[in-house]
């Protein structure tokens, strides 16, 4: 007979040596931040933005995608906000333009009421809702890039605290979502 005492204690270090050198996947989500809590004398109250400073991005049950009142491709999306949010030719159909004082920059004119609002249906698959939500990132990270290559030379990420905050005060990230709803006609 041979001796499995042995055999266990072996066993047992390869299970721990597999453990500790093999890697688990994780999950990964999206970067947010969530609000602060609506105060209580607050929550009834409707904010009111003004049509020209709203874009409403719709994910219907097949996928499709209705910007502005218009169906897109996912790769026309994120051109299409950029112009929304920057509204380079102050349109009076895109935001409208306020002067802000802008540290490192001056007096700027900036689209800061402006709502990029996200809403999609019950029958919205998960990866399209998250292609839609990393092209809106992408949208407002390409400003930020742009607007701190011209300014600093530099990548968004590249700057300092000051000048992050800076350059967010020119785009800042304003992205509503909805809760879902039916309108693709599922019930």
């Amino acid at each position: 007979m041979m001796n499995a005492s042995s055999s266990a204690d072996i066993a047992f270090m390869l299970l721990l040596f597999f453990l500790m050198t093999s890697s688990m996947d994780t999950d990964k989500g999206l970067p947010r931040r969530l609000p602060p809590p609506v105060p209580k004398e607050q929550k009834n109250q409707d904010v009111d933005v003004k049509k020209r400073n709203l874009l409403v991005v719709l994910i219907s049950s097949a996928n499709q995608i209705l910007c502005g009142g218009e169906y897109i491709d996912i790769k026309q999306l994120k051109a299409k906000v950029k112009d929304f949010i920057e509204n380079p030719y102050n349109s009076e159909h895109l935001p409208e333009k306020v002067e802000v004082d802008v540290p490192y920059f001056g007096n700027m004119l900036v689209t800061k009421s402006h709502v990029v609002s996200l809403q999609n249906d019950r029958g919205t698959s998960y990866q399209m809702y998250i292609d839609v939500q990393n092209e809106l990132a992408a949208a407002y990270n390409d400003l930020r890039n742009d607007v701190s290559a011209k300014k600093f030379g530099k990548l968004f990420a590249e700057l300092d605290e000051d000048q992050q905050a800076a350059v967010i005060q020119i785009y800042p990230q304003k992205i509503s979502e909805a809760e879902p709803k039916n309108y693709g006609g599922k019930k």
